[in-house]
């Protein structure tokens, strides 16, 4: 019994140490799991994945089970920093390394690649060839837009003309729609799309954005198009900026919004009735060029559609967020809701413009008021200026 007290010890120790103090995995902090077939401290969720893989990963609480001298031993020896020089030795700049947060496909895939396929140990190149390839393609369930129902689609990524395509049948020679790497970003989104491998593809459709949303059965067929994104995504800005390093490239290859949700709004004169809307305040017009000088996840623009699980749900308007000098500012609201069934209320000035927005819960009105505070506190960037003028000019 001394022994094992002894050795739960010993991995308790071990964990605390730089490196093994967060998930070797998704980053989370204080793992109290490890794999002691690869050496790895994992957090609780983590975890979980690596028990769906038994043949590479064997699993323990490193303060419940029982620990035998030699697996301790091999901890010692091994730890998150010596296992990630192995099999993370290989990542591609472009390939995308979930957090804590993600969703789980995500997750999932990331640890089958690491430990299961061994993708980034450098023993094969085939996985990094093919998300590099000049063309990738994907038979992916999109959501109809008259029925609404999931129908098959073939979807073609290219690296030689940097667009995303895709084909209502297998031997169309006419694509659905053409899109342009400059204006897309992917997004897994598996709540407003009920699938656990669902995607939002957005992208700029004349002046109005779109967005697509799929999803395929196989985890790593949707991830390995994602990737494939980012890497066609990478290669596009690399191409119009070459003077910048892939550091300054990557926190623009694909994009999360700030905040989203619903929230209710009225009209100009604010006379009108409280209509429910879906917002999302997103870094979509951001450019990668000054992404150095300024927080990767703000935005000036902050986009509003009906329902964000609609096929190709477009913004019914949008109004820029500039700095507070520039005349941009956002309060808390005891406005009445005019028959409106939230009071939660916030009030966004603009130089031309007071918009009245009414959150459902306390806890809402704060998230929207911490994240449109985060916007107005960054300054201006000249590519700010211009999307404020062609927003304005109704472009």
């Amino acid at each position: 019994m001394a022994s094992l007290e002894r050795n739960n010890k010993l991995l308790i120790e071990l964990v605390q140490q730089p490196g093994n103090n967060s998930c070797a995995d998704c980053g989370a902090p204080d793992p109290d799991w490890a794999s002691y077939t690869l050496g790895v401290f994992v957090c609780l969720n983590c975890s979980g994945m690596h028990r769906n893989l038994p043949a590479v990963s064997r699993v323990k609480s490193i303060r419940l089970d029982r620990w035998e001298d030699s697996l301790v031993e091999f901890m010692r020896e091994t730890g998150n920093s010596a296992a990630k020089a192995v099999y993370e030795k290989c990542v591609p700049a472009f390939f995308y390394r979930p957090q804590q947060k993600d969703c789980l496909v995500l997750r999932d895939q990331w640890i089958r690649a690491k430990y299961e396929r061994r993708e980034f140990t450098g023993e094969n190149s085939y996985f990094q060839q093919a998300y590099s390839s000049d063309l990738f393609e994907s038979t992916l369930w999109k959501k109809g837009k008259d029925n609404k129902q999931f129908l098959k689609r073939i979807f073609l990524l290219s690296r030689k003309d940097f667009t995303l395509r895709y084909f209502i049948k297998e031997d169309s020679k006419v694509p659905k729609a053409v899109i342009c790497m400059k204006d897309l970003n992917a997004v897994f989104q598996p709540e407003k799309i009920n699938h656990t491998n669902g995607l939002q593809i957005s992208y700029l459709h004349g002046e109005r954005m779109r967005n697509l949303f799929v999803y395929h059965e196989n985890g790593q067929v949707m991830v390995a198009l994602f990737n494939a994104i980012r890497a066609t995504r990478l290669a596009y800005l690399q191409k119009k900026h070459p003077t910048l390093r892939d550091s300054d490239l990557i926190p623009q290859i694909t994009r999360h919004c700030l905040k989203e949700g619903y929230m209710e709004k009225t009209g100009p004169t604010q006379r009108e009735p409280f209509k429910k809307r879906w917002f999302t305040l997103c870094s979509m017009n951001r450019k990668c060029c000054i992404l150095k000088l300024l927080c990767l996840k703000s935005n000036r623009g902050f986009w509003c559609s009906l329902d964000p699980r609609e096929h190709d749900a477009t913004e019914l308007g949008a109004a820029f967020i500039g700095t507070e000098s520039h005349g941009y500012s956002v309060s808390e609201s005891s406005r009445s809701s005019r028959g409106g069934r939230w009071h939660c209320g916030i009030t966004l000035q603009t130089p031309d413009r007071q918009f009245v927005f009414m959150c459902e819960q306390a806890q809402d009105q704060m998230e929207w008021l911490e994240a449109l505070r985060k916007v107005i506190s960054q300054p201006m960037t000249p590519e700010d200026y211009s999307n404020e003028a062609n927003l304005a000019r109704g472009k």
